[in-house]
């Protein structure tokens, strides 16, 4: 099996992945701010760490997985001027800030549950370390990387730069062209350079969240919260640091500079970023109308939705294209989840089922050596940089031979006990434990037994009408009868 590579935003290519403390792994990502409803870009960026995080915990990597809330400090545009997010909501809403918090956190908890992500190991709130962000400014300003300005504090990137550090190299971007392309802005002019960030930002009297500093009463940073609860949780310097492709810059970049100036060196071993979605091949905005919430995508209330998408539709449909490329929603694609996704929950139901049966017929080598392949291949996609897409692919060379099984097409002793199974446990886990993928709708299984033992006995007295009704009320929930030489059972309709 070849080892685990990662793509490594900062070095711009696949490493290997070798952790700091193997069988240890430290994993931090950068959580949503709870000022509003959690959107399909972010979902697909903690499906993308949620999959990481069970593959390395499936190949026995022992991980502590850190994703944040963040609930104070991230301004309206991602600048260092302006509101509040979640106080511009509260003052909207005439409700205290703790109150969103508490009502958008419910949410995004409910959203991620629905799309079966696992919770994190530790989930830290900025408003929770008060203390190791004021004690990390106060490190900064004496290791001279940082400056106070009218109660505000500001990270210097020329004194930065000067010492040795590489602002822009996580994104690419050039100190120069970066300083050409601000200009000022009203509140700038208390920075000695348009391009160096809050640390700490003073209160002006408008603004709802403010704690006591030694500079006055103030609020932190946004990227400030990430570097102290990702440290604070997973070391000095830690394996991976994950997030969207929109957090690169400046979010991600600034964590670098703070960690190697509170440190003195890189924070972070492994970058990784998700790519963005679109709609209709147009990028996914609320300005354009065309963003989906998950409520949304589930109930098909959104005017672009044809039809209802279930939440393992959506999570096999992400899954299907590989993380760092573009993911384009529309109905067609989605409509080919939902077909795909049935396909191999079908499969899964009836393999759970499946038992071995002894025979006399000779072992199929051909079919053996196919199925021991297409398992290999499964790992080998996963550890080139988590390519869900391919080991999907795999799935369904696994699914051949579980339908040819179930239709009786093929018997057990073909593939002898090992190799049935190997097929039947790894469709099983690559499934469930790997891809997250469970069977929807199961809930009413007793029910459902119970009309194919009357639709049998209708069938036989000739009731065609009763068979109807029958058949009616499995297609109005989205199941299908199979009647089968050998078997009448049900399936989930493809």
């Amino acid at each position: 099996m070849q080892p685990l590579q990662v793509y490594n935003t900062l070095s711009r290519k696949k490493e290997l992945f070798e952790p700091l403390n193997a069988p240890y792994v430290g994993m931090y990502v950068c959580g949503p701010t709870v000022y509003n409803y959690v959107h399909l870009g972010n979902v697909r960026t903690f499906l993308t760490f949620d999959t990481l995080y069970r593959y390395l915990t499936f190949i026995g990597y022992k991980v502590r997985y850190v994703r944040n809330l963040t609930d104070v400090g991230h301004l309206v545009g991602d600048g260092d001027e302006g509101e509040d997010k979640i106080g511009r909501m509260a003052k909207l809403e005439k409700v205290e800030p703790m109150e969103i918090v508490q009502r958008f956190t419910n949410d995004f908890h409910t959203v991620m549950a629905q799309f079966n992500t696992i919770p994190p190991s530790i989930e830290p709130t900025a408003t929770g370390h008060m203390v190791e962000q004021i004690e990390a400014v106060q490190t900064l300003l004496a290791n001279g990387l940082a400056y106070e300005s009218n109660g505000s504090i500001y990270f210097n990137i020329e004194e930065y730069n000067k010492r040795g550090g590489n602002y822009g190299k996580l994104s690419g971007r050039i100190l120069d062209d970066l300083l050409n392309e601000t200009r000022e802005l009203d509140g700038q002019s208390e920075k000695r350079s348009p391009l160096d960030f809050a640390l700490w930002k003073r209160a002006s009297p408008e603004h709802l969240m403010r704690w006591n500093s030694p500079w006055g009463e103030g609020f932190p940073g946004w990227h400030l919260e990430c570097t102290c609860m990702s440290t604070k949780y997973l070391g000095k310097q830690f394996d991976i640091h994950g997030g969207g492709m929109d957090l690169k810059f400046p979010h991600h970049e600034c964590e670098i500079a703070q960690g190697d100036g509170l440190t003195g060196h890189d924070p972070v071993r492994y970058w990784m970023h998700s790519n963005m979605l679109t709609v209709n091949g147009q990028k996914m905005s609320k300005s354009l109308g065309n963003s989906f919430l998950p409520a949304e995508l589930f109930a098909g209330s959104h005017y672009l939705l044809e039809q209802a998408y279930s939440p393992m539709t959506v999570r096999f449909f992400m899954l299907q294209s590989h993380y760092r490329s573009t993911l384009d929603f529309s109905n067609d694609a989605l409509k080919a989840a939902q077909k795909g996704y049935r396909r191999l929950a079908n499969g899964l139901r009836v393999v759970k089922a499946m038992t071995f049966q002894a025979g006399e017929g000779a072992v199929d080598s051909a079919k053996q050596q196919d199925i021991r392949q297409a398992v290999q291949q499964f790992y080998d996609a996963m550890n080139d940089d988590l390519n869900t897409a391919v080991g999907i692919a795999q799935l369904f060379t696994l699914l051949k031979y579980i339908n040819m099984l179930y239709l009786n097409q093929l018997q057990a002793s073909a593939l002898g006990e090992e190799v049935f199974t190997l097929l039947k446990e790894s469709f099983i886990t690559f499934m469930h434990d790997v891809l997250g993928l469970l069977e929807e709708g199961t809930d009413n299984q007793p029910v459902l037994e119970g009309l194919l033992t009357l639709y049998r006995e209708y069938k036989e007295q000739r009731q065609y009408d009763k068979v109807d009704q029958i058949r009616s009320y499995f297609k109005a929930q989205g199941l299908a009868i199979k009647d089968m030489k050998h078997q009448i059972d049900w399936a989930y309709e493809e």
